[in-house]
């Protein structure tokens, strides 16, 4: 199979091409250019780009450097300033996975007559007779299944994910046996656009940060925020209030005024979810649901756009994704309204 990977910069895609070979492909190496501007964190940097060219060199592969940026601008950027000044918590590397890398990225291999393409997430492609099932990782600690939860039938049916039937150790093993210069290289956990700098600074210059009051669910001012935009549901931290008994969370962001209160009353029964996806058709009835990349699975029931949870939980954002699962399998996700 003549294969296309996707090659970051970091250990999981540089070992992911060398299973490939090892396995028989042809292999062919490339590196996204994504984001033109200030970044010192995530993917995008120079120094990533020139390190996975290195390892193609090391493992005797081409590469090529496609120029993704304004895709990446138009689906990634601009709704993330457009999410937070609408005060939604988006997620960014999600909407990336959605609209360069397996989009854009696919539509660009077919082009030039790939079969598949590839990338080093950690999670697995499962034939299932003619179907296709998106599944966790082997590595449980380091599963990616949920920023994967978009891909659908015609996406899973072109693309490999080899790293994710070995652990994070075994990657990072495979790769210093084969002297590859990202074996000891940290994993990127950083939004790519955001510089040291932080939310704020890139936000600031892109959209009017408004500055809040804090009360609690009597109505009574408690502090205030420098900017209700960067406030998410949830936060406990970074709010500036003063110390107490109990520590108080985000419930809710309405115009200017942030209402904060205790761990059970930022506990809800349910959450809407729009925008569903699915890997293999619509489904409903008893599911997993995972909120954040490495949250809490919770067990519920999803019908009519609704996931109930077994048990209250904490509320979940708006903007972030909200994705099902049985056991290992994907079925399919959306965004929290």
């Amino acid at each position: 199979m003549n294969v296309l990977v996707a090659m970051s910069g970091g250990v999981d895609s540089s070992v992911a091409a060398a299973l490939l070979l090892d396995a028989g492909h042809e292999v062919t190496g490339c590196t996204m250019r994504l984001w033109g501007g200030e970044s010192d964190t995530g993917c995008c940097s120079v120094a990533d780009v020139d390190d996975a060219r290195r390892v193609a060199q090391q493992l005797g592969i081409p590469h090529y450097v496609f120029d993704f940026g304004d895709d990446f601008q138009a689906g990634v950027v601009e709704p993330y300033v457009a999410a937070h000044a609408e005060g939604r918590t988006p997620n960014p590397c999600i909407e990336c996975n959605r609209t360069v890398k397996f989009d854009r990225l696919l539509r660009r291999a077919d082009a030039l007559g790939f079969d598949a393409v590839a990338t080093g997430h950690h999670a697995r492609v499962v034939a299932d007779g003619e179907r296709w099932r998106l599944r966790r990782a082997a590595d449980e600690a380091k599963d990616q299944s949920y920023v994967l939860h978009m891909l659908d039938q015609a996406a899973l049916a072109r693309t490999l994910l080899p790293v994710g039937d070995v652990t994070k150790a075994e990657v990072r093993e495979r790769a210093t046996a084969l002297g590859l210069r990202t074996a000891d290289k940290p994993d990127s956990q950083d939004v790519c656009f955001i510089t040291k700098g932080g939310r704020g600074s890139f936000l600031s210059k892109r959209l009017a940060l408004t500055p809040g009051r804090v009360v609690d669910t009597s109505g009574a001012d408690v502090g205030e925020v420098g900017a209700v935009q960067l406030v998410t549901i949830g936060q406990r931290r970074g709010l500036g209030l003063a110390g107490g008994a109990e520590p108080r969370f985000v419930l809710g962001v309405e115009g200017d005024v942030v209402t904060v209160g205790s761990y059970d009353e930022l506990l809800v029964a349910s959450v809407a979810v729009t925008g569903l996806t699915w890997v293999d058709g619509p489904v409903s009835g008893e599911v997993e649901v995972q909120s954040s990349a490495h949250g809490r699975v919770r067990a519920g029931s999803f019908a009519g756009g609704v996931v109930t949870f077994a048990s209250p939980a904490p509320r979940v954002a708006p903007g972030q994704s909200v994705v099902l699962y049985r056991g290992d399998d994907v079925l399919g996700g959306g965004i929290a309204t």
